[in-house]
């Protein structure tokens, strides 16, 4: 198990610990990537400790180990374009110019939490990258995708996923991006 205080299991047993939209997902990609049922891990958490300072405090979990999954927009000649920006809890989104850039927007910014809730389907505190809506893209820092493995959110507050960064690099629709995120 990657991180000993909590209790993991194969994501794919336990799909009452995930949103819908992520359980869907995750038996999409194990359809296609025998890996995927094995190294995706889900461990149920108290979900009121599901914010990164919090969990990790809590469960004993390294602070470079833990991801965020942020959602940014930008409008181009009238039309939203929204992206999932996963980057370590120990760096930030470049918004301000990376996300901005992939974009191809004039001005990124954060979703409002209400509407990053209602378009992912999935819970504040625990938006994470797998299940997210057809049409957003989904951008991972170079560094997590480096991590030997990583913890994001279920698509609820009551769980977390964990999983190597490197298979979160080729999940279906990712773009590993350099420099993504600033410290």
């Amino acid at each position: 198990m990657p991180f000993p205080g909590l209790d993991w299991t194969p994501a794919l047993d336990r799909p009452d610990l995930l949103a819908a939209s992520t359980a869907r997902a995750l038996a999409r990609w194990a359809d296609d990537d025998d890996a995927v049922r094995a190294s995706v891990l889900v461990a149920e958490i108290d979900p009121s400790l599901a914010d990164t300072a919090a969990l990790t405090a809590a469960y004993d979990l390294p602070l470079a180990a833990s991801a965020n999954c942020v959602v940014v927009a930008g409008r181009r000649a009238g039309d939203e374009r929204t992206a999932a920006a996963v980057v370590l809890a120990t760096t930030r989104a470049d918004v301000n110019s990376a996300v901005k850039r992939l974009l191809d927007v004039r001005k990124a910014s954060f979703l409002p939490m209400d509407r990053a809730v209602e378009g992912s389907g999935m819970e504040y505190g625990g938006i994470t990258p797998l299940g997210l809506p057809e049409g957003w893209r989904v951008l991972v820092d170079a560094r997590v995708a480096a991590t030997d493995h990583v913890v994001v959110g279920s698509g609820v507050r009551r769980s977390k996923v964990a999983l190597p960064g490197p298979l979160l690099a080729r999940m279906p629709g990712a773009e590993v991006v350099e420099d993504l995120a600033i410290a």
